[in-house]
């Protein structure tokens, strides 16, 4: 229950950081906006087609009498939609991400240099570390596919399906959410994709009281904007703890008063003067 705790702290942690970094809040909502219209446009066509793609996928229920075939066709609706709308919880942190990797990578460096300590550098281009980006989510994204496809079978079980399984679809949400954010972090500290999970397994509980929280929150899409910088911060913070942060010189726990701040450097809003 602590480590749980914990990952909540860092969550409400981030969160306070960029709303008292008011210009690094509003920098960090652009790529969430541009996300933002892209996915309201799938999820509305999804909403729109659901009902002709379960006709469609169940001909076979065609001679079923009222009120049978109305209550299994509106289920599978609902099914197909909050599928969709799991996947679209996990995607649109690593879109996001993608389009905004400049944006984020400023944000987290300026985290890290408010906190104290070291700031990692990846020293990769631009285009590389989109590439990077970019392939690691795929990968998650494969495990993402995995899981969200086993508890879309478990869902038709009787009282398990309506029960256990949302549960842990948010946990499974959760989890791997957090990991697309940690990412920004831990690329910059050179940590491949294989050690990240490892990293994560070993706080299990931290990373769902980071992103169960978080996930329930991206459920409203325009909140998903607002704490998409917030969530970047702190996810810097977790991730500084678990790459053994707060130990290091300089550094700090959570909740303890940060040194000032250096001028940003590099690829950010100008400085205010």
């Amino acid at each position: 229950m602590r480590d749980l705790a914990g990952g909540f702290r860092y969550l409400l942690a981030g969160q306070r950081w960029v709303f008292g970094h008011g210009r690094w809040l509003g920098f960090g909502l652009l790529p969430g906006l541009v996300s933002l219209v892209l996915y309201a446009a799938a999820m509305v066509g999804l909403y729109s087609g659901a009902d002709d793609l379960a006709a469609w996928a169940t001909p076979f229920a065609e001679d079923w009498s009222s009120p049978w075939l109305g209550l299994f066709r509106g289920f599978l609706t609902g099914v197909v939609f909050g599928l969709g709308l799991f996947l679209a919880v996990i995607t649109f942190t690593a879109v996001t991400l993608l389009v905004g990797q400049p944006f984020y990578e400023s944000l987290s460096e300026q985290v890290d240099r408010s906190e104290g300590g070291e700031v990692p550098e990846s020293g990769l281009p631009l285009w590389r570390e989109l590439w990077v980006s970019a392939r690691d989510s795929v990968r998650v994204l494969g495990r993402v596919l995995l899981y969200g496809l086993l508890l879309f079978a478990l869902g038709f079980v009787p009282v398990i399906g309506q029960t256990v399984v949302p549960f842990l679809g948010f946990c499974v949400s959760g989890y791997f959410l957090t990991q697309e954010l940690t990412a920004v972090a831990l690329q910059r500290r050179k940590v491949e994709l294989a050690e990240r999970l490892e990293l994560l397994r070993s706080r299990r509980m931290m990373v769902l009281g980071f992103g169960v929280p978080l996930v329930l929150a991206f459920v409203v899409p325009l909140v998903a904007v607002f704490l998409m910088p917030g969530a970047v911060a702190g996810a810097t913070l977790m991730a500084r703890d678990l790459m053994g942060g707060a130990d290091a010189p300089g550094g700090r726990a959570a909740g303890e008063p940060a040194a000032p701040a250096a001028p940003a450097t590099g690829f950010g809003p100008p400085p205010v003067y």
